[in-house]
């Protein structure tokens, strides 16, 4: 690979090669970029609503304990 690059001015390297692999490849970074921001969404989502959950069963059954009731 070093060797096709090594007559090629240095914008050939740093610049059209980067942008035309975005071009080509960019469709597939996006989605796979959304897919995993989705995911760690979900992941997080998850979390919260299980932690809600724990502390609302926790709460419910302290205060059903000490009154009693159960």
């Amino acid at each position: 690979m070093r060797e096709i690059f090594a007559g090629m001015p240095w914008w050939v390297k740093w610049i059209a090669v980067p942008v035309m692999a975005l071009f080509v490849f960019g469709g597939l970074i996006a989605s796979v970029v959304g897919f995993v921001i989705g995911l760690l969404f979900k992941v997080l989502m998850f979390v919260v609503l299980v932690g809600g959950l724990v502390f609302v069963v926790r709460k419910f059954m302290t205060s059903s304990s000490s009154r009693g009731d159960w």
